[in-house]
């Protein structure tokens, strides 16, 4: 077994290789840019090196600087986590040549399955369904046009070389497939090097279905089910879950031993991932193979009880398999939701800076028999930075079946507080309790059908509102009892708390009657009803337990200068407590006015690539003004109303800070 093992990455899969690395007793190197110095990774691992600037292609991915610190610190192996140089042949050859061990497949396989185009082709030969496409590359945005409409619209265009999402567009008529092949030529350049394009068919109601490997040097090979990774945003991945709701055994069989002979075609060992587009008939099509491992494996560990990392580590050792295809056993459903440093209410753009909270959930098993599990790479007090992915945490969650996974991540990401950067935890809640989701009825385009205008947040039904305007009538009564009681010890003498109160919720007013109930409070409401709440909230505390009748919410609280503010499965409030009396009076307050739409600020910070406009054009709502590049990404910024370009204050290749001003409409 090895002694010292480097992990050439960062975050969250750094410090998850860490945690199994000293399980087995092996030492850890961690490696890190000026960005990353007082990382997480860096913190847990045994020793650790300085590789160079913030961006990741002056340190992560540079191979002479990883080699470097294999030399300084005697580490006889190395993981590449996933991404960086995870796939890269050329690294696994260099380390070869350095005599340490790569812990993953053989550079062959790992070069035959880089190129989406030679993948396909050996898929092919291998009795793999593959999706109709053309499998040459494209010279030019001509060319990608005509190929698009002899296969017929839609399309998928896509980067030879890419993966995570990134260099890929769907077009559905001609305007898109030239719009869509110079944006995946562009980002496919700037985050692999390879601008090369082929497109394919794009299958309608698409499902995106992985198949994970695992192989040993000696030949073995097996499969360990599948993941539903359908909940995608503009092809990046959000929500996975083990097994998929969606196949039946027959189908889950059918689809590993084609992973598996697309495997032993390329003489694949250690953990892989074959990716399949699966239609509404369950019909499945070759999509590409991932040679390292992915970023939801965590869900395949919680059903299988099998640590990918830690096989890895003992295939790589020369280690024959521990387990046969026979002996792989499906326990339950988990769920991963991918937490991410992204703006929900803008659209998911990117969002850097210091969290100045950062309170997962507790890991381990609960008193209702499920798991919760928190894969991170960072830390209260830690920045997030615009050099990386904007991946904060993946949190997980099993259980014995696929509803009660659905309640337990509800729990979860109910209990998650961060704070100091936007993220899209509300929007994680939001699809937790979406009825579609809950259904299992998903593809790829569910994000788009379900939130086509983008995500504003969760509208509270009726059942919702009482709920939450019982929690800060709760709430309010609470501070006014402990005024009372500092008030009336200062003043020698007591006053009574008021009983009638009006809660004030967004479009709504709710009369209440508030009395002491044991420990907490009885909240009776107009029409009759009445709800109990309990709970363990002090004065302060950012978020608690409410006991609501029978339901127990965990429920994010906050003052927001004389309101509540409350958090909840993606509702987002402010509750106003007045007496009647006050209320009556605030309802003559001027209402706030709509947000001004004259002006397009940047809504992150990032490179201005393109303006797409000129001084005195006309614009039309949707239409493409000006993209902006953030962490490798291309965002189109797209006009939201129909106008006339009245001054444009940026030009191509400024370096922009969020709110920054791009142009103004008359």
């Amino acid at each position: 077994m090895f002694k010292k093992i480097l992990i050439a990455n960062r975050g969250e899969i750094a410090c998850r290789v860490i945690k199994t690395a000293k399980k087995l007793g092996i030492a850890t190197v961690a490696v890190y840019s000026d960005a990353d110095r007082e990382a997480l990774h860096v913190k847990m691992a045994d020793e650790a090196v300085h590789i160079g600037p913030p961006p990741s292609a002056q340190s992560y991915i540079v191979i002479d600087r990883i080699i470097d610190a294999i030399r300084q610190t005697g580490a006889d192996a190395v993981h590449p986590g996933y991404g960086f140089l995870s796939e890269n042949a050329h690294f696994a050859e260099a380390l070869k040549a350095e005599g340490v061990t790569f812990i993953g497949p053989p550079p062959v396989a790992i070069e035959a399955m880089g190129d989406k185009i030679t993948s396909k082709k050996i898929a092919a030969s291998a009795g793999v369904s593959t999706v109709p496409g053309h499998m040459g590359l494209i010279e030019d945005a001509d060319e990608a046009v005509r190929i698009a409409g002899s296969i017929g619209y839609p399309v998928m265009i896509k980067a030879s070389a890419g993966g995570g999402g990134k260099g890929m567009r769907i077009a559905w008529n001609e305007r898109e497939a030239r719009e869509g092949f110079q944006s995946s030529k562009n980002e496919a350049k700037a985050s692999f090097g390879d601008d090369r394009i082929f497109i394919e068919k794009f299958v309608t109601q698409p499902r995106h279905i992985e198949i994970q490997v695992l192989g040993d040097s000696q030949g073995n090979l097996i499969y360990l089910g599948e993941r539903e990774c359908s909940i995608q945003r503009r092809n990046q991945k959000v929500i996975e879950e083990a097994p998929s709701p969606f196949l039946d055994t027959a189908t889950r069989k059918a689809m590993g031993e084609q992973a598996v002979a697309l495997s032993k075609a390329v003489g694949y060992f250690s953990a892989g991932t074959v990716e399949f587009i699966v239609d509404g008939e369950k019909n499945f099509y070759f999509l590409e193979m991932n040679t390292r491992l992915q970023v939801e494996h965590p869900v395949t560990e919680l059903i299988t009880g099998i640590d990918l990392v830690e096989e890895m580590i003992r295939v790589a050792a020369g280690q024959k398999l521990r387990l046969s295809q026979d002996e792989v056993k499906l326990n339950g459903w988990a769920i991963e939701s991918r937490l991410y440093a992204e703006d929900p209410y803008r659209n998911f753009l990117p969002s850097i800076g210091r969290l100045t909270r950062y309170r997962p959930p507790a890991e381990g098993s609960r008193e209702d028999g499920t798991v919760v599990r928190n894969d991170t790479g960072v830390f209260e007090g830690g920045e997030i930075s615009m050099y990386y992915d904007p991946m904060i945490a993946k949190l997980c969650a099993w259980a014995p079946d696929r509803q009660q996974a659905v309640e337990a991540m509800g729990r979860a990401l109910d209990d998650f507080e961060v704070e100091g950067i936007g993220h899209n935890l509300p929007f994680l809640s939001a699809v937790m309790q979406h009825s579609r989701f809950r259904e299992g009825a998903l593809t790829t385009a569910f994000i788009a059908e379900e939130y086509p205008d983008g995500f504003a947040g969760v509208d509270p039904s009726a059942e919702d509102t009482k709920l939450l305007a019982a929690v800060a009538a709760h709430i309010h009564v609470l501070c006014e009892r402990r005024n009372v009681r500092i008030s009336g010890a200062l003043a020698n003498r007591q006053r009574e708390v008021a009983s009638d109160w009006v809660v004030t919720l967004p479009g709504q007013e709710l009369a209440v009657k508030i009395c002491e109930e044991g420990n907490g409070s009885a909240v009776e409401f107009a029409e009759g009803s009445t709800l109990v709440v309990t709970s363990g909230w002090l004065p302060g505390a950012s978020h608690a337990h409410f006991d609501v009748g029978s339901m127990r919410m965990g429920v994010k609280v906050s003052l927001v200068n004389s309101a509540y503010r409350l958090r909840w499965r993606g509702i987002d409030v402010l509750a106003h407590i007045r007496s009647p009396r006050v209320t009556e009076l605030a309802r003559l307050m001027p209402r706030k006015l709509p947000a001004d739409t004259s002006r397009m600020l940047c809504p992150m910070p990032g490179v201005v690539t393109s303006i797409a406009v000129r001084e005195g054009d006309q614009v039309e709502a949707g239409q493409a003004l000006a993209t902006v590049e953030a962490m490798k990404m291309e965002n189109v910024l797209r006009a939201e109303r129909r106008g006339v370009v009245a001054r444009i204050a940026a030009a191509a290749g400024a370096s922009l800070a969020v709110d920054e001003l791009i142009m103004e409409f008359e």
